[in-house]
C-alpha cells in the first residue's frame, strides 16, 4: 500500500492565506514564467511590469509582438469553417438578390441587440427590407416562439433569420419551415443533441461543428456570417454599380456584445474589441454616442465601460421595459430619437437598479439561511413571488459574487412554473448542468452557456432541482473552492499608481473574461479613509504610502460586507490592499485609482 503524496499548495503572497474574502493570495506569474517576463522585457522592450502581466496571461516571447497589435486581418478565419455556413450564406444571398423581405428574431439581451442590428444594418445597407422581432422577456420568453413566426409571417416576411438563439427551438423552426420561411439559425449558445429542422444551424457550439470557435458571442459568429455574405454577393456580381456595405464599421457592435456577454477575450474577441472600441470612439454610431453622453462618458470609452455603463442599459430595456429599445437605438441615424431611447433606457436602467437592491437583500438572507442549515452546500438556489422575472440573472450574479458559489434565482410566476437564471464560477459547468436536468425531466426547458443559464421548472420541483443540480455539481464546486486562490501580478506603492503606469498596461488589454485585469498590491498601507458613498453600497477608500503618498480606491458593494467591515475596520492602521488600476479623468485631471478587490491585515 502506498502512501499518497501530500497536496502542494503555493506559497502564500506576502503571507496571506485568509483574505477579508477568506481567499489564498498567490503569484500569478511562476517560476518559469518570471523567466519569460525577463525575456520579454529585453527583446521588446517593454516595462518589465507590463512583461509580467504578459507573461502571467501565457504570452511567449514569439507571441508578444501579435499579441500587443492583435490584427483582425491575421486572426479572423475563414467563416466556413463553421459548420452549415456555406449554406446559410448562399441562401440569404440568395434573398438579397432576389430583394426578399428578411425576418431576424433576436434575443433580449446585449447580445441579441447587437446580433439584430449588425444583421439588419448589412440589409439596410445592401437596400433589403427587413423586420426585427425581439420577444417580451416576461410574456414570450427566451428564442422564437410560433405566434412571434406567425406573425411575421403576416407582415410579408420570406426568410426567417434568428441570432443568438434558436438552435434548440425544435417546434417554432418547424412553425417557420411549414410557412415557407427557409429558417436560418445565427447562435453561440450550447447546442443538444438533437437540432431543429433548419436550412442552416451556424453555431460553433454545436456539437459536430469543429471550428475551434466556441468563445464566440453571437454577435461574433454574425459578423463572420456577413462576411461570408458578403463574399458570396461579390461573387455573384450583386456590389457592380453600388457600394458594398462597410463591415469594418460595424465592428463597434462586436465590441460590446463581445464584452458585454462576458465571452472570453482570447484570440479573434481581443482583436474584435480593440478594433471595435477604436470605432466607437469616433462616435459615428448616433445611438451609442447617446448612450455615452447619458452614462456621463465623455471621454473615450474602454472595455469595462461597455460591461458596466453602456450594456446595463441597453439590457434594462429587455429586463423591465420595451425588449426592442436596444436595437433600435444601434440602427437609427436620428439624433433626436438616439437621445430619446437612450434617457429612456437610462431611466429603466434606474429602476431596475431600485428593484434589484431589494430582491439582492432577500436572496442573500435567503442563501445565509441555507448555508447556516448545510454550510457546503455547493450551489445556492433562492426564489420569490416578488422578483421581477428581468433581474433574476442580476440576483443570481450577486449571489454568486457574495458565497462565491454557483447560484440560481427564480422568479414564482402565476401558473405554477418558475422561471430562473443561474450564474457560474470559473471551473463549473452550469449550461451542462441545465440541459442534464432537462434530459432527465426535472426542468421543463433550459440551457445556456458554462458561466450562465437559464431554467424553466415547476415551482413545485424546487427541491428536486436544488437536488439534481447539487449532485451534477458538488465534486467540481469543491475542487474550485479548494482552489479559490487570488492571483496577484505584481506589488506597487502610492507613488507608483500612475496614469503613464495604466496607459503602459492598456496595451496588454483589453481585459475582462478569460484575460484578467492586472490586479497588483499595496503592501502595509495606512488606510487614511474608508467611508460608504452612493446608494449601491459602495465604498470610497484613501491610502497613504510609507513616503507620504497617496492613492484613491472604490470597492464596489462592500459596504456591510466582509470586505468593507476589514477596510473600515482598519483606519489609521496598515493593511494590504489589492485590486485593479483605471485613470479617473476629472476636471481636466488625470489620476490613477485603485478598485479594490481584497485585503488582508498583515501578520
Amino acid at each position: 500500500m502506498t502512501e499518497s503524496s501530500p497536496i502542494s499548495l503555493p506559497k502564500p503572497f506576502l503571507g496571506v492565506t485568509q483574505s477579508a474574502l477568506g481567499r489564498l493570495w498567490v503569484e500569478r506569474c511562476s517560476a518559469s514564467q518570471s523567466a519569460i517576463a525577463l525575456a520579454i522585457a529585453q527583446t521588446h522592450g517593454v516595462p518589465d511590469i507590463l512583461a509580467r502581466v504578459l507573461a502571467g496571461r501565457g504570452v511567449g516571447i514569439h507571441e508578444t509582438e501579435g499579441f500587443l497589435n492583435p490584427r483582425l486581418r491575421d486572426l479572423l478565419p475563414d467563416p466556413c469553417v463553421l459548420t452549415d455556413m456555406e449554406a446559410a450564406a448562399s441562401r440569404l444571398a440568395d434573398s438579397v438578390m432576389r430583394s426578399e423581405k428578411v425576418a431576424i428574431f433576436g434575443d433580449y439581451d446585449v447580445d441579441g441587440a447587437c446580433s439584430s442590428a449588425l444583421l439588419a444594418e448589412y440589409l439596410r445597407a445592401c437596400g433589403i427590407s427587413f423586420a426585427i422581432h425581439i420577444p417580451d422577456r416576461i410574456t414570450e420568453g427566451y428564442g422564437p416562439n410560433v405566434d412571434a413566426i406567425r406573425a411575421l409571417k403576416e407582415q410579408g416576411a420570406d426568410i426567417l433569420v434568428t441570432v443568438d438563439c434558436g438552435t434548440a427551438s425544435i417546434e417554432p423552426l418547424a412553425e417557420a419551415k411549414r410557412l415557407g420561411l427557409d429558417p436560418l439559425v445565427l447562435d453561440h449558445h450550447q447546442a443538444p443533441e438533437q437540432l431543429p429542422e433548419a436550412l442552416a444551424i451556424v453555431n460553433p457550439n454545436r456539437q459536430d461543428d469543429l471550428s475551434g470557435l466556441g468563445h464566440l458571442c453571437a454577435a461574433g459568429v454574425v459578423f463572420l456570417f456577413l462576411v461570408a455574405l458578403n463574399r458570396v454577393l461579390r461573387l455573384r456580381g450583386y456590389f457592380q454599380g453600388r457600394p458594398e456595405p462597410d463591415l469594418m464599421g460595424s465592428l463597434d457592435l462586436v465590441a460590446l456584445a463581445t464584452v458585454a456577454d462576458v465571452v472570453p477575450l482570447i484570440g479573434l474577441n481581443r482583436a474584435f474589441v480593440r478594433q471595435g472600441l477604436a470605432i466607437m470612439r469616433a462616435r459615428r454610431r448616433v445611438g451609442l454616442a447617446a448612450l455615452l453622453d447619458t452614462a456621463g462618458l465623455a471621454g473615450a470609452p474602454e472595455a469595462w465601460h461597455l460591461g458596466y455603463l453602456v450594456g446595463p442599459r441597453i439590457n434594462a430595456g429587455g429586463r423591465i421595459g420595451d425588449a426592442a429599445l436596444g436595437a433600435r437605438l444601434l440602427l437609427t441615424e436620428d439624433p433626436v430619437q438616439s437621445g430619446q431611447i437612450a434617457g429612456e433606457l437610462d431611466r429603466l436602467n434606474r429602476e431596475r437598479q431600485a428593484i434589484e437592491v431589494v430582491a439582492v437583500q432577500e436572496a442573500e438572507a435567503q442563501a445565509m439561511l441555507a448555508l447556516e442549515k448545510s454550510p457546503d452546500q455547493p450551489v445556492l438556489v433562492t426564489a420569490s413571488a416578488e422578483w421581477h422575472p428581468g433581474v433574476v440573472g442580476l440576483i443570481s450574479a450577486r449571489t454568486k459574487e457574495r458565497f462565491r458559489r454557483p447560484a440560481f434565482a427564480f422568479t414564482l410566476n402565476p401558473d405554477g412554473t418558475a422561471t430562473g437564471s443561474g450564474r457560474s464560477v470559473p471551473g463549473v459547468d452550469l449550461g451542462a448542468a441545465v440541459r442534464a436536468a432537462v434530459a432527465a425531466g426535472i426542468a421543463i426547458k433550459g440551457g445556456g452557456h458554462t458561466m450562465a443559464a437559464g431554467v424553466t421548472i415547476q415551482a413545485t420541483d424546487m427541491d428536486r432541482f436544488l437536488a439534481f443540480v447539487t449532485d451534477k455539481l458538488n465534486e467540481p464546486v469543491s475542487i474550485t473552492r479548494l482552489n479559490d486562490q487570488f492571483a496577484i501580478d505584481a506589488t506597487l506603492t502610492a507613488a507608483g499608481a500612475q496614469p503613464t503606469l495604466v496607459t503602459a498596461l492598456d496595451r496588454a488589454g483589453p481585459f475582462g473574461s478569460g484575460q484578467p485585469e492586472p490586479v497588483f498590491v499595496f503592501p502595509q498601507h495606512r488606510v487614511v479613509e474608508a467611508r460608504e458613498v452612493g446608494s449601491g453600497g459602495h465604498m470610497r477608500v484613501k491610502l497613504r504610502g510609507g513616503d507620504g503618498s497617496f492613492v484613491g480606491g472604490i470597492a464596489f458593494r462592500a459596504a456591510g460586507q466582509p470586505l468593507g467591515n476589514v477596510l473600515s475596520g482598519a483606519i489609521g492602521s496598515p493593511l494590504h490592499v489589492a485590486g485593479t488600476l483605471s485613470i479617473d479623468r476629472w476636471g481636466g485631471q488625470e489620476k490613477a485609482e485603485l478598485r479594490i478587490m481584497d485585503a488582508a491585515r498583515p501578520e
